[in-house]
């Protein structure tokens, strides 16, 4: 192979090698222009916003510099009263979140301190009659083993069941005799007059009453001396 051959080989070879550089180059130019044409697209977009914003500016500030004085104030007392009204209404809602939110955190309480109510209603005239048939056993006095065991358990049961309701909340209104009538407590079945027995006292006590944290959910039923 001649010299002149060899030649022609490597410039060809050369030639070659130099094409897939231009074409990667002519891509990356091509791409560089497209994202500037995006850019240049963008920065147009914002300065007409920005235009437009200006262009308000001017145009409110143009229709301002034509009022006079009178209307200058009447637009101030007009924004002025927007103002107050706006105020106005915000404080009401805030001021009806709060009543809201004092509302339910007393709904949530009331459910915690009484929402066994009604179960108590429930066990009260169980623990009654409990407590006139353990009374009845002490009144007849019978001396038999069998009697003492049954009224020593009636005994533990009942307290065990007194020591529950105090637990959750529950405790007696348990009135004397010779004790005030309370109509706030106190639930009278009858009035009698009795020789040496004070007005409006308490002479029996039919059926004890109770309160569940405070809240009477069972008058006590006495008999008053008119």
């Amino acid at each position: 192979m001649s010299d002149e051959q060899k030649t022609d080989e490597s410039l060809q070879a050369e030639q070659a090698q130099d094409e897939p550089i231009k074409d990667e180059t002519s891509e990356e130019i091509k791409s560089n222009a497209d994202n500037s044409e995006d850019n240049s697209e963008d920065n147009s977009e914002d300065n007409e916003d920005n235009e437009d914003n200006d262009n308000d500016k001017v145009s409110a500030t143009d229709e301002l510099s034509t009022l006079d004085t009178d209307e200058l104030i009447a637009r101030i007392k007009e924004a002025q009263t927007k103002a107050e009204e706006n105020w106005d209404v915000a404080l009401r809602t805030k001021a009806e979140m709060e009543n809201v939110r004092r509302r339910t955190e007393k709904e949530v309480s009331n459910a915690r301190k009484f929402g066994v109510e009604k179960m108590i209603n429930e066990i009260l005239p169980v623990k009654d009659s409990m407590e006139m048939g353990l009374k009845a056993a002490v009144d007849m006095d019978i001396e038999d083993e069998s009697v003492h065991k049954i009224r020593e358990g009636m005994e533990l049961t009942l307290k065990m069941l007194g020591d529950a309701l105090i637990k959750i909340g529950v405790t007696e209104v348990a009135p004397q005799e010779g004790d005030a009538f309370s109509a706030e407590f106190h639930q009278a079945m009858s009035l009698q007059e009795i020789p040496g027995k004070e007005s409006n006292s308490i002479i029996a006590v039919m059926q004890k009453g109770y309160l569940l944290n405070e809240r009477l959910i069972r008058p006590a039923m006495v008999m008053v001396a008119k």
